[in-house]
């Protein structure tokens, strides 16, 4: 099996999702039943990401993601990526972030840690 990009993730999860999947499929293409994830040093089990994701998808009315860097060495995954989110009350983010993690046998992401910062000119990090 192929392994799964991060980018992809994003735009199936939250950046351009079908309305007539359900956001627990998704996950479960591009995640496994024990994900852990680690976004600014706070670490979620897949339950607590669940949640995140939901409400992102709640939020955010629009996105893009361009990768900068990919790199896969066996089980280990690192990539870097620019992103564009509009959110429903009418403001954006731009953000370059760097995703560091493990891509299981079954070619999805097992854990991942990620650390970013808002570009010039954004209206925030979110």
């Amino acid at each position: 099996m192929d392994h799964v990009h991060i980018t992809d993730a994003l735009r199936a999860l939250v950046f351009e999702p079908d309305p007539g999947e359900d956001v627990d499929a998704v996950l479960d293409r591009y995640y496994s039943a024990d994900y852990t994830h680690r976004s600014d040093g706070q670490l979620m089990d897949r339950s607590a990401f669940t949640a995140m994701v939901t409400a992102s998808r709640a939020r955010i009315t629009r996105g893009s993601a361009v990768v900068i860097d990919e790199l896969v060495d066996g089980p280990t995954y690192a990539e870097r990526h620019r992103f564009h989110v509009e959110f429903a009350d009418g403001t954006s983010a731009d953000r370059e972030v760097a995703v560091f993690g493990t891509i299981g046998t079954d070619g999805r992401f097992e854990h991942l840690s990620e650390v970013g910062f808002a570009l010039p000119g954004a209206d925030g990090a979110r």
